[in-house]
């Protein structure tokens, strides 16, 4: 299966190039896999360029999970990573996603530094 890069997914998301959009829309078409790493940049681009809000991050998120071309890796991650963002009003979704995926793999407690992360649980504030 294909995979995409981040600067695909958002075109597929937020549609401001009609080019690129069309372009990422026929390369998707087949089948297209996106990684965690990919996921996590796509969210942190949503929020720091486009100003999408936490509600309409964790919608995209939904709808990738949902969309009939486009397979996520480690989907049970994402969406518990997806359920915890929606849960928690600080973390940012790419640290949700982080535990998750550290808790899929049995290596918890994740350490951090981050207050907002500490609070979920399965992490643990240094």
């Amino acid at each position: 299966m294909r995979a995409v890069d981040t600067n695909v997914l958002v075109r597929l998301i937020v549609r401001d190039d009609p080019g690129q959009v069309a372009a990422a829309e026929d390369f998707v078409a087949p089948g297209a896999w996106v990684s965690l790493l990919v996921l996590a940049e796509t969210a942190w681009v949503l929020e720091s360029v486009y100003g999408l809000g936490r509600r309409r991050i964790a919608t995209v998120v939904g709808m990738l999970l949902e969309h009939e071309r486009i397979t996520l890796q480690d989907e049970g991650a994402v969406r518990r990573a997806q359920a915890a963002f929606k849960r928690e009003t600080a973390a940012d979704f790419s640290d949700c996603l982080i535990l998750e995926a550290a808790r899929k793999a049995g290596h918890v407690p994740l350490g951090t530094f981050d207050k907002a992360l500490a609070r979920l649980e399965g992490a643990r504030q240094l």
